[in-house]
C-alpha cells in the first residue's frame, strides 16, 4: 500500500480549502443578513447572521479530507485484505470526492453571496459529471466488501461482480453524461431523481439476473 504522500496528495489538499479561503475573502463584502438553506428550487427558506455560514463551510471542508482519507487507507482497515488490490483506483476515487466536494462548497458559498443556490444549472449537472466519473473506475474495482456495486449476487461471485461493473460503468457514463445535458436545459428536480434512481437500481438488478443466469448453467 502506498503511505507516502504525493504531490498530487499536496494539491487534493490545497484545493480542498480553496472554498474556505474564497470565502473568507468574500466575508466582509456580504451583508450581516444571508440565505442559510434552500428549497428545492434553490430559493432561500431560511436567513440569518453571516456568522452562522462559517460552521457548515468549514465542516465540508473537514469532511471531504476526511471521506478523502477514509477511502484512501481502507486497505488498512479491510479484514479480507481485498480491497488492496483496487489500490489505484481507490487513490483516483479519494481525489474524485474531494474535487465534488470542494464544487460543492464553492457552490455554498456562491449561495451565500448570490441568495440563490443553482440546483438545475449547478448542483444536477456536477452530480452528473461525477456519476460519469464513478462509472470510469468501476471496471477497475476488484471485488471488495467497500465499494463499488455490493450486492448479495456480487459478492458471492466474481464473475457476477467483474461483468456487472462493465455494465454498469458504461451506464454510469452514458447515464451520467444524460443527465448532466439533460438537467442543465431542463433543470427539473424530478428528472434528476428519477436518472439517479435509475443508475442506482438498474445494476442491482443486473446483478441479479446475471447471478441467475450462472446458476442456471451450474
Amino acid at each position: 500500500m502506498r503511505t507516502k504522500i504525493s504531490w498530487t496528495d499536496g494539491v487534493a489538499l490545497v484545493v480542498l480549502f480553496l472554498p474556505l479561503a474564497y470565502f473568507i475573502y468574500l466575508y466582509p463584502g456580504l451583508p450581516q443578513t444571508v440565505a442559510l438553506h434552500f428549497n428545492v428550487k434553490g430559493e432561500p427558506d431560511r436567513w440569518g447572521n453571516k456568522s452562522e455560514t462559517w460552521l457548515p463551510i468549514l465542516m465540508l471542508s473537514v469532511v471531504a479530507l476526511g471521506v478523502g482519507l477514509l477511502v484512501r487507507f481502507l486497505p488498512l482497515i479491510d479484514p479480507k485484505k481485498k480491497v488492496q488490490y483496487s489500490e489505484g483506483t481507490l487513490i483516483k476515487l479519494s481525489y474524485g470526492l474531494v474535487l465534488f466536494l470542494t464544487v460543492l462548497n464553492f457552490m455554498i458559498v456562491h449561495a451565500s453571496q448570490t441568495g440563490h443556490f443553482a440546483l438545475g444549472r449547478g448542483f444536477f449537472p456536477v452530480m452528473g459529471l461525477f456519476y460519469v466519473y464513478l462509472g470510469n473506475l468501476f471496471n477497475n474495482i476488484k471485488p471488495n466488501y467497500f465499494v463499488g456495486i455490493r450486492t448479495p449476487w456480487t459478492l458471492e461471485n466474481e464473475s457476477v461482480w467483474r461483468k456487472t461493473h462493465h455494465w454498469g460503468g458504461r451506464l454510469w457514463v452514458i447515464g451520467g453524461l444524460t443527465l448532466a445535458v439533460t438537467t442543465f436545459f431542463w433543470p427539473k428536480v424530478a428528472v434528476f431523481l428519477t436518472g439517479t434512481a435509475i443508475l442506482a437500481l438498474a445494476p442491482i438488478i443486473y446483478s441479479y439476473v446475471c447471478y441467475r443466469q450462472i446458476q442456471k448453467t451450474v
